[in-house]
């Protein structure tokens, strides 16, 4: 329990979000608190840096209460344990960072010897107890919040900076309150790489169970950033987990106004508790599984070429197939909807599009349509009814500048047409997206593993028996392992494969986040198409922006961008869209915007350039991890960003 609210068990999955107020801004911090109850926010945090802000949490508190607004609270600490045992007084619940709680981050790099670690969890054991002490006699609970980017010195020093690390960061502090019989936790790994953050939930999962704990998960993608882009990192981390069954609290962390995080937390709960009360029993015969869940590894595949320069192979990345909305035989609108694009998408190109559904009427245009899109995308797909025989695409061929791929769903009564369409493919030189339920594979023995593997792509269109989209796929990919089949794997978001009815844009970002971003992060998935878009550059701009938002495929700048809270030493919102439109044009930079030092430095760890605010009106800049110019006035940090862009070698000038 949180206060008032109940978290893991059979409780729905709670929505939390933070106050980007001062705290000790009494008036400004009410009234965001209480804007983000209104939205639909049931747990609501607000920092406390220190003693000072700590106490304004009574006030805080006496008012909201006072306008019947019972949202239990939480305190945010991480340096000072002062500020936790006084925060502890007024608040519902304590939230702890092991990484810079009691605990030292001098970015020190040591040896040390068992002894000297067992002297640090002596250290810490002494520094920690109180505050857990104080929760048990309050009846708090508390979050032990390991970050990613604010590991301590010791667990980096032992672990690296990795998920492993940062699970055994929470267990060292789970172990210490454990020992005081305190049990009232919950626990949290967050990351700003999605696939980080996945491996490290499923990791400390897999630890708890073997140390016989049961914690409820708090999920959250940090400095996810904001749009389109945040929302997109938020729903493949915090998604992909839902979806695998882990988490019982989330929150969408979004460089925006805290109440816009709401709507999105609570569209990606909702998906997630659809599946959750729709799901059959679990098989009595588990499928096996050979992913390893903690570590990224992209699944092997045999070579597919797309046109001569459009290869699909394990070492290049997932190919875009875009969905077209108008029939082959609309010619001028066909091609101008292609053109469109083609201007408008000069970073995030059409690779392939998929018309819709023909027939033997639509074969002429057809052929037509090969003619004309020669030379402009290098893929073109055939859906192809069950009721159309092999036979109508005899004079369907593909060119050395355009692969044809004929898609079509084979059942298990139907392998002589699966031989046919193979014949048919061999002869043509065209590629042959296969859809087969995996459980049907036994009935095409032997013809499958003949198949030339680079004439042959499996996909799904809807999802299998008993499975979610994800793993639907999943089991696709484990199907093709057990029969050692090498084939890429098309990822397709049909309506069919969504969650849910809403026909919002933001409910089709999470569906396709969700599906092809868990995916992704799991190593599966060489083609993707977004089939719920009938505008051919949205659709094809939002399958770019998951690509990235997964990090298999970088497109244009990245921007690590943490959410307001009171800490933050600048305006984040302005300076994130004002550094954005100086530096958004650098494809394949990784550019961090931290409003303070709490995670600064290590969120931002694997970026390239970072903006952190160092104290009131200074901004700290790094280079990687090292910071190379302290205390810069704000009103020049921006030119000296770009500076020490050009410096190293990295900036191009703008296009006009």
């Amino acid at each position: 329990m949180v206060g008032n609210v109940g978290v893991g068990g059979g409780n729905p999955i709670r929505i939390q979000s933070m106050t980007t107020s001062d705290t000790k801004d009494i008036d400004a911090s009410v009234e965001e608190a209480a804007a983000l109850a209104e939205a639909g926010c049931e747990i609501i945090r607000l920092t406390a840096p220190n003693v000072t802000a700590a106490k304004c949490l009574e006030e805080i508190s006496k008012r909201l209460r006072a306008r019947g607004i019972s949202n239990p609270l939480v305190a945010d600490i991480h340096f000072l344990p002062a500020a936790a045992m006084e925060a502890a007084k007024y608040v519902e619940k304590v939230r702890i960072n092991p990484g810079n709680y009691a605990d030292r981050k001098k970015f020190a790099v040591r040896e040390y010897s068992d002894s000297q670690y067992n002297e640090e969890l002596e250290r810490l054991y002494e520094a920690f107890s109180p505050i857990v002490k104080r929760c048990g006699e309050l009846g708090r609970s508390m979050r032990i919040g390991t970050n990613h980017g604010s590991l301590s010195d010791r667990i980096m020093n032992r672990y690296g900076d990795t998920p492993l690390g940062m699970v055994e960061s929470a267990l060292e502090f789970i172990r210490i309150a454990e020992s005081h019989g305190f049990h009232d936790i919950i626990l949290s790994m967050k990351a700003s790489n999605p696939k980080v953050m996945i491996q490290a939930y499923r990791l400390l999962v897999n630890r708890m169970e073997q140390e016989d704990m049961h914690y409820p998960l708090h999920l959250g993608v940090t400095e996810a950033g904001d749009g389109e882009d945040g929302r997109i990192k938020s729903a493949i981390g915090i998604g992909s987990l839902l979806a695998d069954g882990l988490g019982d609290t989330i929150r969408v962390s979004l460089t925006e106004d805290s109440v816009y995080e709401i709507p999105v937390a609570r569209a990606i709960a909702a998906k997630a508790m659809a599946l959750w009360r729709d799901a059959p029993p679990p098989p009595e015969n588990r499928a096996t599984d050979s992913l390893d869940p903690f570590a990224f590894e992209r699944r092997d595949i045999a070579p597919v070429s797309l046109g001569v320069q459009c290869p699909v192979a394990t070492d290049r990345p997932p190919r875009v197939i875009a969905r077209l909305p108008r029939s082959p035989g609309a010619a001028d609108a066909f091609l101008s909807d292609i053109e469109d694009a083609r201007g408008e998408l000069k970073e995030t190109p059409v690779e392939g599009v998929e018309c819709p559904p023909v027939d033997d009427v639509a074969v002429p245009a057809l052929n037509s349509m090969i003619a004309w899109i020669r030379g402009k995308v290098a893929a073109l797909v055939i859906p192809v009814p069950a009721n159309v025989v092999p036979g109508v695409f005899e004079s369907i061929a593909a060119a050395d500048d355009l692969a044809v791929i004929l898609h079509r769903e084979f059942r298990g009564s139907e392998p002589e047409e699966l031989r046919s369409f193979l014949d048919l493919c061999e002869r043509n030189r065209t590629l042959l997206a296969a859809e087969i339920d995996p459980s049907e594979f036994s009935s095409f023995a032997g013809l499958l593993q003949e198949a030339p593997s680079d004439r042959l792509i499996f996909t799904l269109s809807k999802p299998l028996a008993g499975c979610h989209g994800p793993g639907s796929y999943r089991y696709l990919a484990e199907t093709l392992r057990a029969w050692s089949l090498r084939s890429p794997i098309w990822i397709q978001n049909t309506r069919a494969m969504r969650i849910g009815a809403s026909e919002t844009f933001l409910d089709r970002l999470i569906d396709a986040s969700i599906l092809t971003g868990s995916l992704l992060c799991d190593g599966i998935g060489d083609l993707v198409s977004l089939e719920t878009e009938d505008d051919l550059v949205r659709g094809t701009r939002l399958a770019y922006n998951i690509l990235q938002g997964a990090g298999v495929r970088i497109t244009k700048t990245e921007f690590v961008a943490c959410p307001s809270c009171g800490r933050t030493l600048f305006n984040l919102q302005e300076t994130t869209q004002r550094i954005r439109n100086k530096t958004g044009h650098l494809k394949g930079l990784k550019i961090a915007v931290m409003g303070c030092i709490v995670n600064g430095p290590g969120e931002m760890a694997d970026a390239d350039f970072g903006y952190v605010g160092g104290a009131p009106g200074k901004v700290n800049l790094y280079v990687g991890k090292e910071c190379v110019q302290y205390h810069v006035p704000e009103e020049v940090a921006d030119q000296r960003l770009i500076d020490l862009i050009k410096e190293r070698g990295k900036w191009n000038d703008p296009p006009a």
